[in-house]
This record gives C-alpha cells, sequence and structure tokens, in this order.
C-alpha cells in the first residue's frame, strides 16, 4: 500500500520560513518523479515545484521562483519543501505526490500525470 504522509505545516508571519516534508512508504522511491502541489480556499490546485527521480531536475512556478527549495533524500523515501520568504498568498493546502517514470531526468507539472497523493498539510502565512 502505497503512502505519501505531508508534515511540517503551520501558521507563520509573512516573510517567516517552513520546511514540508513528504515521507513515501510501498513504493520504490527512487523511480518516482515527485512534486508538490498547492490548493488555496476557492481556487484549483496548482503546481508549485517538481523533482525528477535522479533529483537532477527540477522546476518551480513563477510565483515560488527564488523563495522555496525542492529535493529528496532517498535514503529516506522523503521529499523536502523548504519555504523561505513566505507571503500570506502562499496560504494553502499543500500536497506531495508521486509519478512512476523511467525517464530519470523528467519533472513533471500536470497533476493528472500523478500516481498517488498524500492527504495534504495546512500552511498560514499571517500578514
Amino acid at each position: 500500500q502505497v503512502q505519501l504522509v505531508e508534515s511540517g505545516g503551520g501558521l507563520v508571519q509573512a516573510g517567516g520560513s517552513l520546511r514540508l516534508s513528504c515521507a513515501s512508504s510501498g513504493l520504490a522511491f527512487s523511480t518516482y518523479g515527485m512534486g508538490w502541489f498547492r490548493q488555496a480556499p476557492g481556487k484549483e490546485r496548482e503546481f508549485v515545484t517538481g523533482i525528477s527521480r535522479s533529483g537532477g531536475s527540477f522546476n518551480y512556478a513563477d510565483s515560488v521562483k527564488g523563495r522555496f527549495t525542492i529535493s529528496r533524500n532517498g535514503a529516506k523515501n522523503t521529499v523536502y519543501l523548504q519555504m523561505n520568504s513566505l507571503k500570506p498568498e502562499d496560504t494553502a493546502v499543500y500536497y506531495c505526490a508521486a509519478k512512476f517514470t523511467i525517464d530519470s531526468g523528467s519533472y513533471y507539472e500536470d497533476p493528472a500525470q500523478y500516481d498517488y497523493w498524500g492527504q495534504g498539510t495546512q500552511v498560514a502565512v499571517s500578514s
């Protein structure tokens, strides 16, 4: 049974930082590209960042470039999202997702491409 479990969300003031974690189990982590998405109230789920199965390729939404960093640890089967300089507009439920792929260098931005999802973790940024 595949599980993705996010943690690290919370309430933070604007300008602050949070580090989200997504621990995976039940899958061969090294064969999955990973992604982070977010959904604010009344809005559609949107791409935040994605990383290839090798960890060598990644991409960010323009809204988070220069502030967020994605990384992965194969030994811990975990993907991370370091969020700095947080803004109120970053407030959302953050989800991690996993996509099986044979391509070691690709990341994925379309949520429909992903095979598994976590339950989400709430991030709230106050002004």
